[in-house]
């Protein structure tokens, strides 16, 4: 078989094994890569350099940056922003945010860095508002796609067809001159989406979705019966508290009040000091007007100064977890009641519940299968619950990045997105070196670990885009695509500049499925100016028709990063793409065919 033939039969085969859908993508595109080496189309360093690509690498400091902003309770602060706009299940007004934000951002730091950036937070959105994630994530991507022609930073391609003129000496595209298709693309795009998407998006859920703890305290609240109401309270300084001893702390005269703790200082620990100092805190326990009464008296404040979640379980330094003890656990046996303090120190006995009822104070022994509320520290929950002796029902990490918006580290993690945006808008670095910088900035500020860098990185995405890299080498490198391309402009160039376009665009968008549109505008962009000087038109309209062409990748999930990076989270398959790309299609070829020569005259 000639190099051609190989390329050809690779691809179909690769087609048909994502469409049946029965093998892990990542082996048929690893296959694919490898057959392509084992045929002679592209030599071992060509099948396996996909891997260390800038794209790839780039794609990967995303993600690390994504799960900064999750962490840090950005994300929960964005979602939480956006359903406030949305309002409850109005799914028009949430898919208008979603796609005019990502259309907005993609035209700035291009279409995979803008739903990196906002992913998470659709899906925190999605879960919150009972959406499925699958009727809004596609929208996401797509509104990406058409977003990135509206500024000459929305994609290298842009890039490319300005520098097209530019190397012939005509005039480039203006920065902001894309505008004038672009706005017009995203906002047919939304009203696709917003009119057919229900009927064209599947409705299900990825088994990878989080859980929604936004409202978490107040539902261990009422699970354990703490009706009063747990209250932290701030010593002032005109305290009667201050120089007193935490034994000596009475509220016998409060009949209705329980004493918890006393608290060093904001970190949540229980105070060691031999007395009470200004700033340290009295968990009480008691209806809301007795705790008023009690701390007007003693001159109390209520902890409001750091971000606190609404009922003040929950803050930037401590909240609540739940257990469970397990079968063998060496806690059976011993007593455990509200208000003590564990063996490491730092954390609180809220309530011991066993079948749902709360366990007599006086004979409290645990056994295989109680329940326990915790109170504490952040640090000390994550420190001490990753213990075989308990079970923890829901991760403290994970219910503190959605239960405190704005934690600790989110300014951190605001400062190094802002940083990344500037670095990718001003173009001063390439983007992956952009990434890896706010990357490492993340992981040298504490923000992120190395190992949860790693757990956040979506290998699946990774490895598909890497793997796919040389297909776009040998579809060039055999002659596939160049012989493809001079047959189209053989049968259409004498037929007039709009027939030309129409095939332009058939054959940019049919490649730009299986190839980046990057390298499918590189490819494209010697014969679409050959082809106008040959037909002595001016080279302007077609060079915008085939930038629009190139965003035109709608039909397979391989097509673009962005589509990638969507498929897992929204519990896509390959067959998901076409059926709402169909009609996104014809809208690009309407604008690239007749749209573009009525601003951009032949």
């Amino acid at each position: 078989m000639t190099p051609i033939e190989s390329t050809a039969a690779i691809i179909a085969g690769t087609i048909i094994l994502f469409a049946w859908n029965r093998l892990p993508v990542t082996i048929v595109a690893m296959a694919a890569a490898l057959s392509l080496w084992a045929m002679g189309v592209v030599t071992l360093e060509q099948a396996l350099a996909g891997f260390g690509d800038r794209a790839v690498l780039f794609i990967a400091s995303l993600f690390i940056v994504s799960a900064a902003l999750e962490k840090t309770g950005v994300t929960a602060w964005a979602g939480q922003l956006l359903i406030a706009k949305a309002g409850e299940n109005k799914r028009s007004r949430l898919l208008i945010i979603i796609m005019s934000a990502v259309g907005c951002l993609a035209a700035v730091i291009s279409g995979g860095g803008a739903v990196a950036a906002l992913m998470p937070v659709v899906v925190m959105a999605a879960v919150r508002l009972r959406q499925s994630p699958s009727q809004l994530l596609m929208p996401l991507a797509f509104a990406a796609h058409a977003g990135s022609n509206m500024l000459l930073t929305g994609a290298p391609k842009n890039i490319l067809v300005s520098e097209a003129l530019e190397d012939i000496g005509l005039l480039g595209f203006g920065f902001a001159e894309f505008a004038l298709v672009g706005l017009p693309l995203l906002a047919g795009t939304m009203a696709i989406i917003l009119v057919l998407g229900k009927w064209l998006l599947p409705e299900q859920t990825s088994a990878r979705l989080p859980a929604d703890f936004s409202q978490h305290a107040q539902t261990l609240v009422e699970h354990y019966g703490i009706a009063d109401g747990v209250f932290r309270l701030r010593v002032r300084a005109t305290s009667p508290y201050i120089g007193m001893a935490p034994a000596q702390l009475d509220v016998a005269n409060y009949p209705q009040l329980g004493l918890i703790v006393v608290q060093a200082g904001a970190t949540g620990l229980p105070l060691r000091a031999p007395i009470i100092s200004e700033g340290d805190y009295v968990l009480v326990r008691g209806a809301a007007e007795v705790v008023a009464t009690f701390s007007a008296e003693k001159h109390l404040a209520l902890r409001e100064d750091e971000g606190a979640t609404g009922d003040s379980l929950f803050s930037r330094s401590s909240g609540l977890a739940e257990v469970v003890i397990p079968p063998r656990s060496a806690l059976i046996g011993r007593p455990m009641f509200p208000g003590m303090v564990t063996d490491s120190g730092d954390l609180v006995v809220l309530a011991v519940q066993r079948a749902g009822v709360d366990l007599d104070p006086s004979a409290s022994y645990l056994q295989a299968g109680d329940t326990i509320l915790l109170e504490g520290s952040w640090k000390a929950l994550d420190l001490h619950l990753d213990d075989p002796d308990v079970l923890v029902v829901n991760s403290p990490d994970l219910v503190r990045r959605q239960a405190v918006p704005m934690g600790t580290g989110a300014g951190v993690a605001i400062a190094v997105l802002a940083g990344l945006v500037f670095l990718l808008a001003t173009g001063i670095v390439p983007p992956a070196v952009a990434g890896l910088l706010a990357a490492c900035a993340l992981i040298l500020t504490g923000i992120i670990t190395v190992e949860q860098s790693y757990r956040a990185i979506h290998w699946t995405t990774v490895i598909l885009v890497g793997a796919m890299m040389p297909l776009s080498i040998a579809m060039v490198q055999s002659g596939a695509a160049q012989l493809v391309a001079g047959h189209l402009v053989a049968l259409t160039g004498d037929a007039g500049p709009t027939v030309f376009l129409a095939g332009l665009f058939i054959l940019t968008a049919s490649l730009g499925q299986i190839m980046s549109n990057t390298a499918t505008t590189m490819l494209v962009i010697p014969i679409a100016m050959a082809s106008a000087a040959s037909m002595g038109v001016s080279p302007r309209p077609i060079l915008m028709s085939l930038c629009i062409a190139g965003s035109a990748s709608f039909l397979t999930p391989i097509a673009t990063s962005t589509n990638l990076m969507v498929m897992g989270p929204g519990g896509y398959s390959f067959g998901s793409y076409w059926k709402l790309g169909t009609p996104l299609m014809i809208w690009f070829f309407i604008m690239a065919v007749f749209y573009v020569p009525l601003i951009w005259r032949f």
